[in-house]
């Protein structure tokens, strides 16, 4: 099987990770258990989950002109990502965002920081890097205008993209039309694209015209294929200590096993299983899987 070439294009963060066995109220200051930072942000995680999971992945976005930006091109080039393409901005901060974690779920505040300074032109002078690529990967922790870009880019290169739309912000049918998939969670896949909620999560996905994943959490994930087949696989039952980067696990693992060939169904099996194993530890990069953890999970959860 030739190795999946992925290439994201996206954010880059640290993740402050406060830990409390209570959420503060409005106002209340409270002693926690615990503080932790790890390198983060959805386009990061998602480069990291791909590469652990077997792709080559080149990574594309902005770093801040200060010791943080250091952080994450070290702890990302020890996973084998071309960060090549990875751009300091002078006079501007490194991405952050600031997580409290309470009872295995998880509050998040993102700052950008250089997130912001990754420009369509930025995108549209790689386009090399993306006709070489077998998919690319995008969140909203950019400029949409660049998100916008770079999916008419692949587009018109026959590339293949999948978005994750989180911080959810409301597209037009054109560009949602040119994605290979969507991948929202409920309440996002409301806000991108209009639709109102169903009783069911496969009402729901009727109603949207195109190919689509969608998170639903403990409960797994439903998909709709080109075809327009419906389907759902459920979720495992694991032990969970952080949330954090779950659906970004999730994504990459999507994306590798859709680059290597498998049908979609295929893929979020594989894609469910290895964000169960995500949620099992502390932290976003650091509790993604390995191929072979994820392999022998999934038979020994069959």
């Amino acid at each position: 099987m030739a190795q999946a070439k992925i290439t994201v294009i996206g954010s880059l963060n640290i993740d402050m990770v406060t830990e409390t066995d209570v959420m503060p109220e409005q106002g209340e200051t409270l002693i926690g258990n615990a503080f932790s930072s790890f390198t983060g942000g959805k386009g990061a995680n998602q480069a990291v989950a791909c590469a652990r999971l077997g792709a080559a992945v080149t990574m594309i976005g902005c770093v801040g002109e200060d010791a943080m930006a250091q952080q994450l091109r070290d702890a990302l080039r020890a996973e084998n990502i071309d960060m090549t393409n990875v751009k300091t901005v002078p006079y501007k901060s490194t991405g952050i965002a600031a997580i409290t974690v309470t009872e295995g779920d998880n509050r998040i505040i993102v700052i950008p920081g250089a997130n912001h300074c990754l420009l369509p032109e930025d995108v549209l002078a790689l386009k090399e890097v993306i006709a070489a690529s077998d998919m690319i990967m995008l969140q909203h922790e950019i400029p949409l205008e660049t998100v916008e870009a770079s999916i008419k880019l692949a587009h018109s290169l026959g590339i293949p993209v999948i978005l994750n739309p989180a911080p959810a912000v409301r597209l037009p049918e054109q560009l949602l039309s040119q994605l290979h998939l969507i991948t929202p969670n409920e309440s996002e896949l409301a806000i991108v694209t209009g639709l109102e909620r169903q009783s069911t999560p496969e009402a729901l996905l009727e109603q949207y015209p195109n190919p689509i994943v969608m998170t639903a959490g403990s409960n797994g994930a439903y998909y709709k294929g080109a075809d327009g087949e419906l389907g759902h696989v459920p979720g495992h039952t694991v032990e969970v200590v952080d949330t954090t980067g779950a659906g970004d696990t999730f994504n990459g693992a999507l994306a590798v096993k859709l680059s290597e060939g498998a049908s979609l169904q295929e893929a979020v099996q594989f894609a469910v299983a290895a964000s169960a194993l995500s949620v099992t530890k502390l932290g976003a990069q650091s509790g993604m899987p390995l191929r072979q953890a994820v392999e022998a999970f999934i038979k020994q959860s069959s």
